[in-house]
């Protein structure tokens, strides 16, 4: 099951307490002061892990608390440390603050490790305040407070070319034709109901991916359809390719509605390479292709692509472009 989207408790731990001992040696009734300082407490880390593809352990655990650091001892003898609390997440994880949404951390690159929050400081022992003057101090200082919050994790999907269309406008059905990607591919909107993730292979060695999302509608940027669920897995896109439906009665309607959705989510998304393509070209005569591959969309300088899935036409120069566009990046 995929889920993008989990609540977490987490908690550093306390610094152990600093003691208050002395030496009590045989023939040295009143020896000096021997409290050790107190352990540090336990740390909240994050790693991010590429074999991961889903927050869905975070519905089953969601507390996460490190461990409180020891007590120092007599002899001079320190506390252990509390044990770090490590949580491991997938790659492309936010991590933000559940009550300000602010974003405390951003795990895009596999193999990161951050440190959320580090453990209290333990305190220090009667032995570090003894002088010239205080030969047998009776006080030691108390181990500083972890630190306690409520998080909110997202995953956005890490993927080269993001695929943005109505709902049935053929985005599954091309992301399965064009790489291994199996997603369920039917006759009716909203098919896709979670992200779909596809590597396509480019020539002898090289590849890219590719992210196929649920059908964005009017309305999508305040959570119409399944609209905000999603919208975030094309934020790190670096190409956006949009699909319009040949059967459209109005190519630049259509393109208008979804450019203005993305962009009212956030500017960033259009400020993207877009390309723009019109798919289902087996549904029209073929002296119609010429007619629509010299169709221009307003912001949009790259030319038009015509492709059909199904027949498979148009579908090696759609990969082409979309290889040369992510090359000149």
């Amino acid at each position: 099951m995929f889920i993008d989207y989990a609540q977490i408790e987490v908690s550093s731990g306390k610094g152990g307490d600093g003691a208050v001992t002395f030496r009590r040696e045989k023939y040295v009734p009143k020896g000096g002061p021997s409290g050790g300082n107190g352990g540090r407490g336990g740390s909240v880390i994050f790693e991010a892990h590429s074999n991961l593809s889903t927050l869905l352990d975070f519905k089953y655990k969601r507390k996460f608390f490190a461990g409180n650091g020891q007590p120092g001892g007599s002899s001079l003898k320190d506390g252990k440390n509390g044990k770090d609390v490590v949580i491991k997440v997938p790659t492309g994880t936010v991590v933000k603050d559940a009550e300000t949404n602010e974003v405390l951390l951003d795990l895009s690159e596999s193999g990161d490790r951050k440190i959320l929050f580090n453990g209290g400081i333990g305190g220090k022992g009667n032995s570090n305040f003894a002088t010239p003057t205080r030969r047998t101090p009776r006080f030691a200082t108390t181990g500083k407070p972890g630190n306690y919050a409520k998080l909110i994790l997202e995953l956005k999907l890490i993927a080269d070319v993001g695929l943005v269309g109505f709902p049935n406008a053929g985005k599954s059905t091309l992301i399965s034709k064009i790489s291994a990607a199996r997603p369920k591919i039917a006759d009716y909107p909203f098919t896709t109901l979670e992200p779909n993730l596809g590597i396509v292979r480019y020539k002898e060695f090289q590849s890219f991916t590719v992210a196929d999302i649920p059908g964005i509608i009017e309305g999508a940027h305040q959570g119409k359809g399944l609209g905000l669920k999603f919208l975030r897995h094309i934020e790190r896109t670096k190409i956006l390719l949009f699909l319009i439906d040949i059967t459209s009665e109005d190519y630049q309607k259509d393109f208008d509605t979804l450019y203005n959705e993305l962009k009212k989510y956030s500017k960033k998304l259009v400020e993207k390479q877009i390309i723009v393509s019109i798919s289902k070209s087996d549904l029209v005569p073929e002296e119609e292709i010429s007619d629509l591959q010299k169709l221009k969309f307003k912001k949009i300088k790259t030319p038009t692509l015509i492709f059909s899935s199904i027949t498979g036409q148009g579908i090696d120069q759609l990969i082409d472009i979309l290889w040369k566009t992510l090359d000149n990046q």
